[in-house]
């Protein structure tokens, strides 16, 4: 399974490290996890910078691919030649958004008719764009999931790691990040906020 987590430049470190280090708890030769970016390289909001290691175009083809969100995420979204290069397919990828990447998700076509979750900053713009937008940390819709909140994205690894590999190894990943003498209380918040998108 190849999975990738678009990371455009002014991302927010929280929404893909955090994605990349619970889906990477898969420890599966098969199992790839990327950060996907259209430049070889990506500065954060907080100017920590990394090396991108899938192109757009491999985010195209993944089997799973998440919309991470950042300060420019509004410009991302307004790139029309950027914006052309992202062909994703709901009938056989699993989609997810962060966030701001729920703009970007909306510009595609992919929210219509649905609502999503994001977060405050970001909710007129998306509610702008003709999308309902949820007073929740996470909503799926098929193949298609948004969260809310920088947090939430661990909901979003959860809830991929659940419908590519199951519950007991998505259980198992949060388990592995949760705070010592927590970790019960927080796998089951984390489940509950997924599996009725199951």
């Amino acid at each position: 399974m190849n999975i990738a987590i678009l990371t455009f430049d002014g991302f927010n470190e929280i929404d893909s490290l955090l994605a990349f280090n619970i889906l990477n708890r898969i420890r599966k030769p098969a199992w790839r996890v990327s950060i996907a970016s259209p430049t070889p390289r990506v500065r954060s909001m907080n100017g920590l910078e990394i090396d991108a290691q899938a192109s757009l175009q491999d985010a195209c083809e993944a089997d799973a691919v998440l919309v991470g969100s950042g300060i420019w995420t509004r410009e991302v979204a307004a790139d029309e030649a950027l914006m052309a290069q992202l062909k994703f397919d709901p009938e056989r990828q699993l989609i997810g958004a962060q966030c701001s990447g729920a703009l970007v998700l909306a510009r595609l076509g992919l929210l219509d008719d649905v609502p999503a979750c994001t977060d405050t900053t970001t909710k007129p713009w998306v509610q702008a764009a003709g999308v309902a937008v949820l007073e929740q940390p996470f909503v799926a819709h098929q193949n298609v999931a948004t969260a809310g909140g920088c947090l939430s994205s661990q909901y979003l690894a959860a809830w991929v790691i659940a419908r590519l590999e199951g519950v007991e190894a998505a259980s198992s990943a949060l388990r592995y990040v949760a705070p010592v003498g927590e970790k019960d209380a927080y796998v089951e918040r984390a489940l509950a906020n997924i599996r009725p998108y199951l």
